[in-house]
Order: C-alpha cells, then structure tokens, then sequence
C-alpha cells in the first residue's frame, strides 16, 4: 500500500482529493473544521519534501455552478489551519485552472473551486477526468468520505498516473484502522452495534460474523431481536417484517461460536421526550404505553464487562437515544468502558455516524484508539465491500 510516506514531492505538483465538504453556517463560516485537519499532515509533508499541493474537493451538492456551495468561502479558514496562504481558482479544469497550477511554486498550495460545479464529477467522466489529471505530477487521494464513489477525482484519475499514485495519510490510517479490527485484531474482538434499524446493519452483522468473538447489540434494534424470541415490547420501535432475520442472526452466531449479548433490562418512557415518565423495566416485559428509550442498569454492567474484557473493540451506533439527554447515560457509559478498556492496552475503533457524532458531543474521542472520519464510506467498509477509491490506487 503506497502512502505519500513512500514518495519525495521534491519539485512536484501534487493533486490531492481532499474531503473538504465542511458545513457552513448562514455567514458561510465554517462551523467544524475536523475534515481539514484532518488533512493537514499529508498536505504538510508534501510542502516540507519541497513540493507543491492542488487540493481538489467537492461541497455540498450544487446544482451546476451556485455560489453558496463556492470553495471560495473556505479559503482564509484553511489557510489559518495550514499555516500557509491557500491560493484559489475559480475553476477546477479549464485554461485558468492550468496557469494557476503550472506556475505554483514549491511550497505553495492552490484549491481548486468545487469539483461538482460539473456533472461530470459524479458521472467520473473520462474526458474531464483527463483534463483534472494535467493539473499535478502525483495523485493523493487522501479523502475517506468519499472513497466509496467511483467519481471522476476520486477513482477514475487514478489511471492517468498508474506509477505515480498514493495514499495520503488519513486515508491509509483509515484502511489501517479497519484492517486492524478485521484482519489483524487481537483477541477477543467485540462489535458493538446499536441504532433503531437491524435492516441498516444487516450486511455489516453478516460481514463481521466470522471476525468477531462478540456481538454486542443496543439501541432501538434490540426491539426487533426480543419481539422475535416471544417478548413484549410495548410501544418500541420495531422492524416486525425483520423478525425471521434477527432470529437467523443468532442461529448463525451460535454455529460460529460468536457470543451475543442483548441487553436484559431498558429504560422505559411514556413518551418520545426528555421529559417523559421513566421506568426499568425487564427487556422482554415493557408494558403497552411504553417504549425503550436506553439501556438499563444491570444492561450496562453485562455490556461493561464484556468491553473491558475485549482486546479489539468496533463500535458502530448509540445504544439509547442520546439526543435527549435522559436517555443518553447508555451510550455515555458504553463510551466510557471503552476508554477504559483502550487505556488498559485495547484496539477501539469508532466508526459510521451516530456514534461518532456521541463520541465528539461527550468528550469521548481522545479516549479511543480511532474515530472515522467517513460515515457511508466506513460503513461500506464494514459491510466487507472494496472501496472504488481505495481500489484505484492499490491497482
């Protein structure tokens, strides 16, 4: 797997994608600057070999050229990040886009406007393609959240440099992260996967069946696993047409010797709202009029002693309703096992919205080993799928 770690930009014109897709305020100012960071090293590297970067990236999904989705709108926010004065064309292909990349110098970086300014982005259309690829000497794509689309700047020009292609460094951590849990992890391994839907992670349990020791289930999924083994659930969100697959979910654990743990005990609530009634109740026995919110008590023990027992953790999905704040201490305390657990020498990776979005909100993420940065692109990972963008450079 080449990095940039494996190249000298001496004297050359790097074209990175970068995942710069960040949200903007009304005030286009940028209300979280993560992705970019996020970057900052792979860009540093190549300036300090003595190169140059042209950053391409999309934001948002304009129809045709809009002025709100503009990369210009970003510029003085990344230079500050960088440390160095981002230079900005308003194209990203085209005669203004290649003098303003032929006569960058060493040390300097150009972004480019917004990729899908052009349908042919997301079509990956190879006579544009041709046309961005002009622009640099080597390509890095370095953009994880959009790894799992094969567009123009993210797989296709891939090919116009078969020698001359890499990984930058968050993009190879990402893969490094995934691999670390599925292919090299320590045992044992513990999967812990929450949200309200089974169908959503379906692909991602049968995947990760044969790779894990434990499967820890939470959130409003469990609903569909209880009501399936003869439970009363009440009012609790459940997928009924789903019954027959959580049920062959756990045939399938118990031949391939993969312990499941469902939670034993919830936080019942008379209603969808932080100010609702609350209750314990078993999880098999919630009366009509109520509805599992979050994990109980004697739940969260179960879930804390398996997690402090794992070497390799994957958690993907909250196990309560963390957006209200009475129902958030299962997946605050989940969280905080594994910070545990990661601090007594564990391998935790946090991946696939939701739980990202909780491990940020609480303060969890310098207790973990990773938190991915890329929501669809990890969870198609998950699910075993080979990412086009990580393809097209390992080709």
């Amino acid at each position: 797997m080449h990095t940039v770690q494996d190249f000298n930009f001496k004297n050359q014109k790097a074209l990175i994608r970068v995942d710069f897709n960040v949200p903007l305020n009304d005030n286009f100012e940028i209300t979280d600057t993560n992705r970019i960071e996020a970057a900052k090293p792979t860009i540093v590297k190549i300036l300090e070999d003595g190169g140059s970067a042209i950053l391409m990236s999309h934001l948002g999904r304009p129809k045709g050229k809009q002025d709100q989705f503009s990369l210009r709108h970003i510029v003085s926010k990344t230079s500050e990040i960088l440390g160095v004065r981002v230079k900005f064309v308003s194209d990203c292909i085209g005669a203004e886009a290649e003098d303003a990349a032929a006569n960058l110098e060493p040390g300097e970086v150009l972004l480019l406007e917004n990729l899908r300014f052009y349908a042919e982005e997301e079509k990956g259309d190879e006579a544009f393609t041709k046309k961005l690829s002009q622009l640099g000497d080597i390509y890095v794509n370095d953009a994880f959240g959009t790894a799992h689309r094969a567009h123009a700047s993210t797989t296709i020009v891939a090919q116009f440099f078969p020698q001359k292609k890499c990984f930058g460094f968050l993009l190879a951590k990402e893969i490094e992260s995934i691999n670390k849990v599925f292919k090299d992890g320590e045992k044992p391994v513990t999967a812990i996967l929450g949200g309200s839907k089974v169908s959503t992670k379906i692909t991602i349990i049968e995947n990760i069946l044969d790779k894990v020791d434990h499967l820890i289930i939470g959130g409003g999924m469990t609903y569909t696993f209880v009501k399936a083994n003869g439970g009363k659930i009440g009012d609790s969100i459940c997928e009924d047409d789903k019954q027959e697959l959580a049920l062959d979910i756990i045939k399938k654990a118990a031949e391939k010797g993969v312990q499941i743990h469902l939670p034993v005990d919830v936080l019942g609530a008379d209603a969808f709202s932080n100010d609702a009634h609350t209750q314990v109740f078993k999880v098999d026995e919630i009366p009509d009029g109520w509805q599992g919110l979050d994990a109980g008590p004697q739940t969260l023990s179960l879930f804390e002693e398996v997690i402090l027992k794992s070497r390799t953790i994957l958690w993907n999905g909250p196990v309560g309703v963390f957006e209200m704040e009475t129902f958030a201490k299962g997946t605050i305390s989940v969280g905080e096992a594994i910070g545990r657990a990661t601090k007594a020498g564990a391998f935790s990776l946090v991946g696939g919205g939701d739980s990202v979005a909780a491990v940020k909100q609480f303060g969890l993420e310098p207790k973990v080993s990773y938190v991915s940065t890329g929501g669809g692109a990890m969870l198609e990972m998950l699910e075993g799928k080979t990412l086009p963008g990580v393809a097209a450079i390992l080709e």
